[in-house]
């Protein structure tokens, strides 16, 4: 996945959730749209490096939505959580998720589940076992390399491990992918000091046969795209 041209900028503050004011390279302060619903902790920190999409649509208030930012000066971190499902796509098309290919159909956003959800991607063929994943962005960095998901409560995120269990009890896979699009994440745990309640689900899921994957994003300003897998570990002793 290719980005357009993108311009940089200072970040100075991030509000309301969806908006984010920055000073760009000429001075000029714009407010741009911040496509991330989740607490961004750590990753909008003000006088951060960011860098912004113009994007040239009569359908949209702001004129920039932001894409990246610099971490501690050092890493590179995708806030725009609206690329993750793109991303993972494309990467199980162009082979690199091992662990789910031999599918020859590729459907996002398909209805599922009990609860009146939409699954991220569907994949099928009439061989294997339907496969359900929900593909969530992982940028909030730890120590020593670690990332936790997520980074704030999120009763959704419960809900979706409900429905890919209940899709395992029916006999198809179900998949919960974390695309961890921040360089300077090494491994995955859940963030049990943010959301006990959906580390205790991700358990019961886990438990119950739903499979859990993580994968790098290598990423610059000019791209990103699926890397190589990364440990997955609870975190906690039981």
């Amino acid at each position: 996945m290719n980005f357009p041209d993108l311009l940089e900028g200072r970040l100075i503050k991030r509000y309301k959730r969806f908006l984010a004011d920055v000073q760009l390279a000429d001075g000029q302060v714009v407010t741009a749209h911040c496509p991330n619903t989740g607490s961004m902790k750590n990753c909008a920190t003000p006088g951060s490096r960011v860098w912004l999409l113009e994007v040239n649509s009569p359908k949209r208030k702001l004129p920039y939505r932001w894409e990246l930012v610099e971490v501690e000066g050092r890493y590179l971190a995708c806030i725009n959580t609206g690329r993750a499902n793109a991303l993972v796509k494309e990467g199980i098309a162009e082979g690199r998720i091992e662990a789910l290919s031999g599918y020859g159909i590729i459907q996002s956003e398909r209805p599922y589940g009990i609860e009146g959800s939409r699954i991220d991607l569907l994949l099928t063929e009439p061989s294997l076992p339907d496969c359900y994943i929900e593909v969530k962005n992982v940028t909030l960095l730890g120590k020593k390399g670690l990332g936790t998901f997520p980074d704030a409560v999120t009763d959704r995120g419960r809900k979706h491990l409900r429905e890919l269990m209940g899709v395992v009890r029916d006999g198809h896979r179900g998949v919960l992918l974390f695309n961890v699009a921040h360089t300077g994440i090494q491994r995955v745990e859940p963030a049990w000091d943010i959301d006990p309640d959906y580390a205790n689900t991700l358990v019961e899921a886990v438990e119950a046969g739903v499979e859990v994957m993580a994968y790098a994003v290598d990423l610059s300003i000019k791209q990103m795209r699926v890397g190589t897998r990364l440990p997955f570990h609870f975190g906690k002793p039981f």
